[in-house]
Formats: structure tokens, sequence, C-alpha cells
């Protein structure tokens, strides 16, 4: 009877561990965030990104595999501030009971001729106001991990603190008259804003819009005017307007750099800090000639 009784028990004694160890399914709407998200929870969640590594979060086109990544999801990560068009219209049709953490909640947003500018991850003060808002979202749906992801939050938060203070010593090396940046389209206003420098963008806050032939030429006679030295096309654009730019304003067109993606694992720019330090080492070598 005792070995019957034991075998009766197996099955729910080997699921007891899974149970125990079963991480939450949460959905993020593109690899930035997704990374964010990951430095937060740790091993509380199983993030998946939506957007994949090098993709273009503006003109993503969502899967069926996205519906029901949502649809089980008990977090959803969006980054708020009109960036992600696609996923308002998703999340409705997903019937998901998923709480929604809006990023960029608390975030002072930037606004420009074409409306908010959506991409306030690239002022690291922001990044700390988004691990603030995954972490209560964390928080709410599983209390009993709370301190754990609140005490990851605070580590993570000093991190990305200590990369801010980096940038500045970074960027203080480069003459305030050569911080000039011409860049695919206008992703890093708020790292402009923050450290003092001057970004041009070819295609304006989205890259679905196409600058006319005219508009191309005034950037050119503006790039000759202003003696922009540092040109550079996101991993995630198409480069064939910035390379026009650059061939006939006669600048020389830089490495890729990450706006609004992160590179594939093992990339220079596959976690969110690492993006600020690849980029910022592009810059300031362009910029300072």
């Amino acid at each position: 009877m005792r070995r019957r009784d034991l075998l009766l028990s197996l099955p729910a004694l080997l699921a007891t561990p899974a149970r125990a160890s079963a991480k939450l399914p949460v959905v993020a709407s593109f690899s930035i965030l997704a990374d964010i998200t990951r430095e937060v929870a740790g091993p509380a969640a199983a993030v998946r990104s939506l957007v994949p590594p090098d993709g273009d979060v503006h003109i993503y086109e969502p899967r069926p595999s996205d519906l029901l990544a949502i649809r089980g999801a008990a977090l959803v990560v969006t980054n708020g501030l009109g960036l992600e068009g696609w996923l308002t219209r998703l999340l409705p049709a997903s019937a998901s009971k998923a709480l929604v953490v809006v990023a960029a909640a608390a975030v002072t947003p930037r606004h420009m001729d074409e409306g908010l500018d959506p991409h306030a991850w690239q002022d690291p003060r922001n990044g700390i106001l988004y691990v603030r808002a995954i972490a209560d979202g964390f928080a709410a749906i599983a209390p009993d991990q709370a301190a754990a992801i609140r005490a990851r939050a605070n580590d993570y938060a000093r991190r990305i603190a200590a990369m801010d203070a980096w940038i500045a010593q970074q960027m203080a090396t480069v003459p305030p008259e050569q911080r000039r940046i011409l860049t695919s389209h206008d992703a890093f206003f708020y790292f402009g804003a923050r450290y003092g420098i001057e970004f041009i963008g070819v295609q304006g806050i989205d890259t679905e819009s196409e600058p006319s032939a005219a508009a191309i030429a005034a950037l050119v006679r503006q790039i000759r005017a202003e003696k922009v030295k540092a040109v550079f096309v996101e991993n995630m654009a198409n480069p064939a307007l910035v390379r026009t730019v650059a061939r006939e304003s006669g600048v020389v067109l830089g490495p890729a750099v990450y706006s609004d993606a992160l590179s594939p694992p093992g990339g220079p720019a596959d976690s969110y800090l690492k993006m600020f330090r690849y980029n910022v080492t592009q810059f300031v070598k362009a910029m300072r000639g």
C-alpha cells in the first residue's frame, strides 16, 4: 500500500517544483523595453519582446503569435506616448486580462511639430522612471515577490544613474559648437536635451514619413552651413536616405547606432546600458572629428 500511495502521489510531487519555479509570462512591445523589464523582473518572469532586435517599432506588423502571447500574459509593458499605435489595436483584440504598464507614464514628454516625441528612454533619467513603473506593475501582480523585485529595480536604477554620469563626462570632452549630429530620424532629442547636443533627423519622429527632394536639399545646405561632422544611420532604419544626404553634403557616414531597437544577442548594443555605451563612444568620436 505504501508503494501504491507513493506512485499515486508521484505526479503531484513532480509538478510541485514546476509550479514553484513557474515564471510570470510578460510581454513587452520592443527590445529595449523588454531588456529593462528583464532587469527588473530577474528570475520572476519570462519576458517576450513583440518587436525583435533590429526591428522597427514604428512600422511593426503584428503576427498571430503576438496576439496569443498577449492573451496569455500576466503583464504587458508598453512605452506609451503614441509609439505603438498597432498595439493599442492589438490589446482589445486579444481579450487579454493582463495588467498593462505604460512605462513612460511619469515622463515629462517632449513636444515636436509632428506631436509627442515617444523616444523618452533615450534620457537615462527617464529610463529610471521606466524601471519604477515596471516594478510597480510586478508588485501589483506578484505581491509575494515585490520586495525582491523592488531591490532589483533599485540596483538597476543605480546602474542607470551611473551611466548617466559617465555619458555627461564623455560629452564634456566635446566643445559645445561641435555637438551636432545627423541621424536617420528624430529619435535622440531626449538624449540631446539631456547632454546639450543638437540632433537633426532626416525622417522626423517616426520612420514612415519620407522627406521631399526639396527638404533633403535644404538639409544638405544646413549640414554644410553648420559644419555637421557626425552622420549616423540607425540599425532599424533604411540607410538609403542618410547615405544620400551624406554623399551630397560630403560628410562621412559613421557606423550604425541604436535608437529604437537593440542589437541581436552578442552584438555591440544588446542591452539598454550597452546601447548607451556604444552610441556615446561613436558620437563622441565623430563629433570630435
